[in-house]
């Protein structure tokens, strides 16, 4: 069979998983789930991934969640092909696999919570920012981005001067960030942040991908 994402477009994990595929050059069916109807909780979905989210990955006889290792199994799948996202030395892949968990660890759970506080609070719940949230999370975002200004002042990218898994990790939140949470100016008041973030989220795949979806 072929490859088949299940997901949703606003999911920005859905999203980061089909950026992937794009660079590989991977063909895939994304498969919408109805999570309004809590279709992510149904028993089908359930056996794909037991806690009831998105996305799931299906390629031959493997299923996956969890994007980020959906990401690295890809990379490392389809490595002949398409774009190199690992690194080609030891040295890379390691840099590589390092600012993917700091995107894990430090980057996405401030950024996670200000899109959420700022934007889809609103959406899913109608109500508005807890301020206090809002402001323990934009200084934590802020010391994180000031670490990665000192990083791409070395590098055009997070593991080098190559494009990578550790990149493609944060797009799809930060351009959530960027658009609805009203604080770009975290981004873009930083010169070297700004210019990788324009350089990413202007690659024409990420532009197919807000097309796709």
């Amino acid at each position: 069979m072929g490859v088949k994402v299940y997901g949703i477009p606003m999911s920005t994990a859905t999203r980061n998983v089909l950026m992937v595929l794009m660079e590989k050059e991977v063909d895939f069916e994304l498969v919408p789930v109805d999570m309004k109807n809590l279709g992510h909780k149904s028993p089908e979905h359930l056996a794909m991934n037991p806690f009831g989210k998105v996305p799931v990955y299906q390629d031959d006889d493997i299923t996956l969640f969890e994007s980020r290792a959906i990401n690295r199994y890809v990379a490392s799948k389809y490595e002949g092909q398409g774009t190199p996202l690992l690194g080609s030395t030891p040295k890379e892949q390691a840099l590589v696999q390092q600012w993917m968990e700091v995107e894990g660890q430090s980057y996405y759970p401030p950024c996670g919570a200000l899109v959420s506080q700022l934007f889809f609070n609103k959406i899913f719940t109608g109500q508005g920012p807890d301020p206090a949230i809002v402001e323990v999370n934009e200084a934590k975002f802020n010391a994180v981005l000031d670490i990665y200004e000192a990083r791409l002042s070395e590098s055009k990218y997070l593991a080098g001067d190559f494009f990578s898994l550790a990149d493609i990790g944060h797009l799809a939140h930060t351009e959530y960030f960027m658009a609805h949470t009203g604080k770009a100016d975290l981004i873009n008041s930083r010169k070297h942040v700004a210019a990788w973030w324009k350089d990413i989220s202007t690659r024409p795949t990420w532009k197919k991908i807000k097309r796709h979806v």
